[in-house]
């Protein structure tokens, strides 16, 4: 390893790196951008780093033991799913992702879509012309105050929805296994107007149901045809987590059956989607894509973020968003003491 610690960027499309280049140069960091999702050039390209910037790419077991000398993979996303994490242990390495930096857009967003989808907006700025100025969609819009929103996943994305959304509809019911029972939360779930409940109740009685979840091999296709005939009649499904949560296909037999009134997606399960993708071209669906995190002051603190993380580790020893432990180090490779 040199004295100068090396960061590399994989794929950075269109965002401009240029003030996270800059806060890594300014703390002593050689930097490379590669440009590239391959993951044999990211290991030819990220030789000898210490630390790995990646934008959309995966980071797979292959890439993480052939990059010997590094420390961290500092992410510029909430989602981990991109990086093999057990690998990352194994070998010692830092992940980090960018909590919170987006929060606030994406519960947003959620909010947005539905009200569109239940206001039936997309038809009626299609309509707003001289000649179907009076034209009626097939469906009415619904009353929001007489609805159920359903929330599955009380993370912090979540929470804000259910504390934006509180107003507007009737209840609010939410689920999470994972969100520990304790006076303190249920404080905040009561502060927030939410109703704890099992997932099974929640799936059945919301109206509109929106999922805030990572994508683990426990959630990957969690919502396919047995979850979806589980759903309430007449529901709409809400999806800005990670698009592999639904099995598309299940989703479009029970769109095209008629027992759901539609879908709002920001993530689907092949980004961009092919072409003939079932959730393309549907008047029931309103589909975004993949921009629920984006705003003028997101676009600037996600790389902030993720440059930080790989400088203060270097500083301190521990970044500041981990989302591991790495204890243990290997022998011979990455070996870093």
């Amino acid at each position: 390893m040199t004295d100068q610690p090396i960061a590399v960027f994989t794929d950075v499309e269109d965002t401009d790196i240029s003030p996270a280049v800059a806060m890594l140069e300014l703390a002593g960091f050689e930097t490379r951008v590669l440009r590239t999702r391959d993951p044999q050039k990211i290991i030819a390209g990220a030789a000898g780093a210490q630390a790995l910037l990646p934008g959309y790419s995966e980071i797979t077991r292959e890439v993480i033991e052939a990059l010997t000398d590094l420390r961290i993979i500092s992410l510029m996303s909430m989602g981990t799913d991109s990086v093999d994490i057990e690998a990352a242990n194994e070998y010692g390495i830092w992940v980090t992702n960018v909590p919170g930096a987006a929060t606030e857009e994406v519960a947003t967003h959620t909010l947005a879509t539905v009200l569109a989808h239940l206001r039936r907006l997309p038809f009626y700025t299609a309509s707003a012309n001289p000649t179907d100025w009076n034209a009626r969609s097939a469906v009415a819009p619904r009353r929001v105050s007489e609805l159920t929103l359903g929330i599955i996943g009380l993370g912090r994305i979540g929470r804000e929805l259910a504390r934006q959304a509180s107003a507007l509809f009737g209840s609010i019911i939410g689920s999470d296994p994972y969100l520990p029972d304790t006076e303190a939360v249920r404080t905040d779930l009561d502060s927030l107007g939410v109703r704890r409940a099992s997932l099974d109740e929640v799936r059945s009685s919301a109206d509109v149901l929106s999922l805030h979840l990572p994508l683990t091999a426990d959630t990957e296709k969690l919502v396919d045809s047995e979850f979806l005939d589980g759903m309430a009649e007449n529901a709409l499904i809400v999806n800005v987590s990670r698009g592999a949560i639904i099995d598309h296909a299940a989703l479009a037999v029970a769109l095209d059956s008629g027992r759901l009134a539609g879908a709002c997606l920001d993530v689907l399960d092949m980004e961009p989607p092919s072409s003939d993708h079932p959730m393309l071209g549907r008047e029931e669906v309103l589909l975004t894509p993949h921009i629920a995190y984006f705003s003028d002051r997101t676009a600037a603190e996600y790389l902030r973020i993720q440059a930080q993380n790989a400088i203060t580790l270097f500083e301190t020893g521990q970044p500041e968003s981990p989302v591991n432990a790495p204890v243990a180090r290997s022998e011979g490779k990455h070996d870093l003491t």
